[in-house]
């Protein structure tokens, strides 16, 4: 850990040389990448000096008490000692977890698949208060969203949804999210009282860049179509919805949000690039299976994550064993505290196999 600590501080400083030095206009595009790194390694560093400072005050303080005579001294000496030697444990556990291999991911957009499962109509209805969850996150958050496709059922349901997610570290929060959600609750529709089952699955894929996946336009079959629902005055008259089907794959993208054709395909392939290179990463990860079905799961959609107890106003996730009993809160989009508890999860067991 000190070595590569070592490297990075030099690496630090290293930038600041070099963006402290006379810049020209070829120059911008290498500047911008060095104040991006730079910003990215500020914390470690700074919390690098936190932790060399406390290390210092230890040594000193232990010193000092060796030679000094006057009481008060002494007193005011060992209230130092002991605050830093209390203060040096949380600064090596941060220390340690800044240094965790950051997910190269994390800073990216995300594509959000929702499908009804089990359940017929409650599923649907569900699926269509989880996309409401996320699209209330993003706005916590601050992200912006943007629909793909929707398959409505026509009595406020969707038995599927694909919607974009672009905001800054949108993977590095959601990508917790992939699996299946259960919700255990009365439907309107039934008159005995009875609790039903039903489930969505969930799938959170952070999207490819263009330059990341070809994709060889032969292998790919597109028909256009009418859009339905609603979309404007225009959306119900013209072809301008786009059906994409990967032949290779045999994945197929729907996308008729807009109003335009070559918007609407646009859009799919956008969607294909970003499964196509989560098939690949999929494939990277069966290689560490053990590693992904730890305490966070393994992001896979057909793994059970969490519930939603209507009648006793519960959200349990069962990845991790939490349990709060605010789900009116969760489900207009208040998520933080579901995904914190994850992402400590998920560092612990890092650390764990770091150790």
């Amino acid at each position: 850990m000190l070595d590569r600590l070592e490297d990075i501080l030099h690496r630090y400083e290293d930038i600041t040389r070099e963006l402290s030095a006379p810049q020209t206009a070829s120059d911008a595009g290498r500047f911008q990448k060095l104040m991006k790194e730079q910003a990215e390694l500020l914390p470690l560093v700074e919390s690098a000096q936190s932790l060399k400072h406390c290390q210092e005050t230890i040594a000193e303080s232990e010193e000092l008490l060796r030679t000094e005579t006057d009481e008060e001294m002494r007193s005011m000496l060992r209230e130092e000692l002991d605050a830093a030697r209390l203060e040096l444990p949380r600064l090596e556990e941060q220390m340690k977890i800044l240094l965790l291999p950051k997910d190269e991911d994390d800073d990216r957009n995300v594509i959000v698949e929702i499908r009804a499962g089990v359940g017929g109509d409650e599923a649907a209805l569900f699926a269509a208060e989880m996309y409401r969850v996320y699209v209330r996150y993003a706005e916590r958050q601050g992200w912006r969203t943007e629909t793909m496709s929707v398959d409505d059922t026509g009595i406020g349901g969707m038995k599927s949804v694909n919607f974009m997610i672009n905001g800054q570290g949108a993977w590095s929060r959601l990508k917790y999210e992939s699996g299946v959600h259960r919700v255990q609750r009365i439907p309107v529709t039934e008159s005995g009282g009875r609790i039903h089952t039903s489930t969505v699955t969930v799938a959170i894929m952070p999207e490819a860049e263009d330059v990341e996946v070809e994709i060889d336009m032969n292998d790919v079959k597109f028909d256009v179509f009418r859009a339905s629902g609603n979309g404007g005055q225009c959306v119900n008259t013209t072809d301008s919805a786009v059906r994409l089907t990967h032949i290779p794959t045999g994945i197929v993208i729907s996308c008729q949000d807009e109003k335009s054709q070559l918007k609407n395909k646009n859009k799919a392939l956008k969607v294909l690039r970003t499964k196509l290179r989560e098939l690949e990463r999929e494939k990277q990860h069966a290689a560490e299976a053990d590693l992904r079905r730890s305490q966070i799961g393994t992001g896979d959609r057909s793994e059970k994550i969490r519930t939603y107890n209507f009648h006793q106003g519960r959200v349990t996730d069962h990845r991790i064993g939490l349990t709060l009993y605010k789900i009116d809160s969760i489900l207009d989009g208040d998520l933080d505290e579901l995904i914190d508890a994850l992402v400590t999860a998920d560092r612990a067991a890092k650390l764990a196999k770091a150790s």
